[in-house]
């Protein structure tokens, strides 16, 4: 569904992109994941046909970024992370305004219900709150059934109740067959929403890989358990392949003295780290 080859941008005379290949197959999601600044959103510029002056190859629903025309604009979704909506207009002003420019739409209200925000379709969007005007965003971005999705921080400045929603109509969109983009630093969602991913740094991709892969190849599993030793609670972390040959833990389940254990693996934020050196943030 979308093909880069060679990309390479920059904004001065000093180089940003270099060299950047990757695909992304139909119906996946795919993260760019990266601390601010790192060129998720020039990437995500370049790949929706808003920043010209790139020199490769780029393809998406097997139109050529640079030769593509309006109609190509009726096959992909784009929400940014700061909303694009029109103040003083209603929700649903807003959205009639928005499926107006496209052949056909989804049901307005229907959207609206999906992210909670029926009872607010009649009200000003200046006077809604950060998370709200997100949720509109984001369906906007749905109004058309893109088959191409481009969603830069989707669950930024919601709560964990909206985030929720949020996340499952993502993947309610890859059961259908979206191929979607995310650009994000949010570690958590990238985990549990991507196919793959692609750590960004300075411009540059330095993983792509599955999460769980990454996650995997970069270190052991490990297990923590605690006990009570002389009065005095005591812990222990082991790799998870020698459970078996340890004798102070098969000791305390012989005689019922395990307080807790736990096991544990890198996150990907450790992962990330590791192999970059970066935080993201």
């Amino acid at each position: 569904m979308i093909c880069v080859n060679n990309l390479a941008f920059s904004y001065s005379k000093i180089p940003f992109i270099e060299n950047t290949s990757f695909e992304v197959k139909s119906g996946e999601i795919f993260g760019f994941l990266g601390p601010s600044g790192a060129g998720k959103s020039t990437l995500q510029k370049i790949l929706t046909g808003l920043l010209p002056g790139f020199s490769g190859a780029v393809s998406v629903n097997d139109t050529k970024i640079g030769r593509h025309t309006g109609t190509f604009y009726e096959q992909i979704g784009v929400a940014f992370e700061f909303p694009s909506l029109y103040e003083k207009l209603t929700a649903t002003e807003n959205l009639r305004f928005f499926a107006s420019l496209y052949p056909t739409h989804r049901d307005i209200p229907s959207l609206l219900g999906m992210v909670g925000l029926e009872r607010d379709a009649n009200k000003k969007v200046s006077d809604f709150s950060k998370g709200m005007k997100t949720r509109i965003n984001f369906i906007k971005a749905l109004l058309h059934s893109p088959r191409v999705l481009f969603l830069d921080e989707p669950t930024s400045g919601l709560d964990p109740s909206n985030a929720r929603v949020v996340k499952n109509i993502v993947l309610e969109e890859k059961a259908k067959g979206t191929t979607i983009i995310l650009t994000t630093h949010n570690m958590y969602d990238a985990t549990e929403l991507c196919d793959r991913v692609a750590f960004i740094v300075d411009g540059k991709i330095k993983a792509l890989d599955t999460p769980h892969n990454l996650i995997m190849t970069r270190g052991a599993s490990n297990v923590r358990y605690t006990f009570v030793e002389n009065g005095t609670e005591e812990y222990r972390e082991i790799p998870m392949d020698r459970t078996s040959t340890d004798e102070t833990l098969a000791d305390l389940v012989r005689h019922d003295r395990l307080m807790s254990i736990h096991s544990g693996e890198p996150t990907l934020n450790d992962v990330f780290v590791e192999i970059t050196g970066r935080h993201l943030v």
